[in-house]
């Protein structure tokens, strides 16, 4: 049996993508304990969620003030977050993120690891790259914070730094992905599946739906 193919579209800026990727590992986990003999291979593919941002970012809160209109209404989005991040078991610091990022940057050394290295190395770095956003504070636009996280998984920092630029230039994924898509969203085995930080139960049922799929799929194609 072919590996069920499982690609997760994401910005690193976007708690949301924090939240679908814990819910989609316990999904992966369930799936595990009841269908063993089936594989799974993880596509992460990156857009750039604000590509007008300047290269170096725009201070945090003054965005989400200008976005949302008020304190009161950035503390009700923050307090949201942190509910669902509660039930995913993850762990955010919105207060210590003193930037919002140009990510542009990040999302071209990820692919670019994703050529270099093995499955388990590219989501080490991802993990790192959201902790370090996400629970550190730290600003994942700067080239000097990326190359250190690449080299705390093992990567070669050296040939990374070809592809990070200090001019805001957008990132273009090497797979076409809509500007305007949806993050987080799920394909499975190259159908559309999922939109958003689902739970685990119903990306499950995605999953076993899709497996269910197969055989269809395969008598249309014989």
């Amino acid at each position: 049996m072919k590996p069920l193919l499982v690609e997760m579209t994401f910005d690193f800026i976007c708690p949301w993508c924090l939240i679908g990727k814990r819910n989609l590992e316990k999904a992966l986990g369930n799936l595990a304990a009841t269908r063993p003999d089936v594989a799974v291979e993880l596509r992460w593919k990156g857009v750039q969620l604000l590509p007008d941002l300047p290269a170096q970012g725009v201070p945090f809160m003054e965005f989400y003030l200008q976005r949302l209109g008020s304190e009161a209404m950035v503390r009700a989005r923050q307090e949201q977050v942190r509910e669902a991040a509660y039930h995913a078991d993850v762990d955010v610091d919105l207060q210590r993120i003193v930037t919002m990022p140009n990510t542009a940057n990040a999302h071209r050394l990820l692919a670019l690891a994703t050529e270099q290295g093995s499955a388990r190395q590219v989501d080490a770095l991802l993990e790192r790259l959201f902790a370090s956003y996400f629970q550190k504070g730290e600003d994942i636009g700067s080239s000097e914070v990326l190359l250190r996280l690449a080299r705390q998984c093992g990567f070669d920092p050296r040939p990374l730094e070809e592809v990070l630029f200090d001019d805001g230039r957008p990132y273009v994924g090497r797979e076409a992905v809509p500007a305007n898509q949806a993050v987080p969203s799920f394909t499975i085995d190259e159908r559309p599946s999922l939109a958003g930080a689902q739970p685990p139960w119903l990306m499950l049922a995605q999953l076993q739906r899709a497996l269910e799929l197969r055989p269809l799929a395969e008598a249309r194609r014989a």
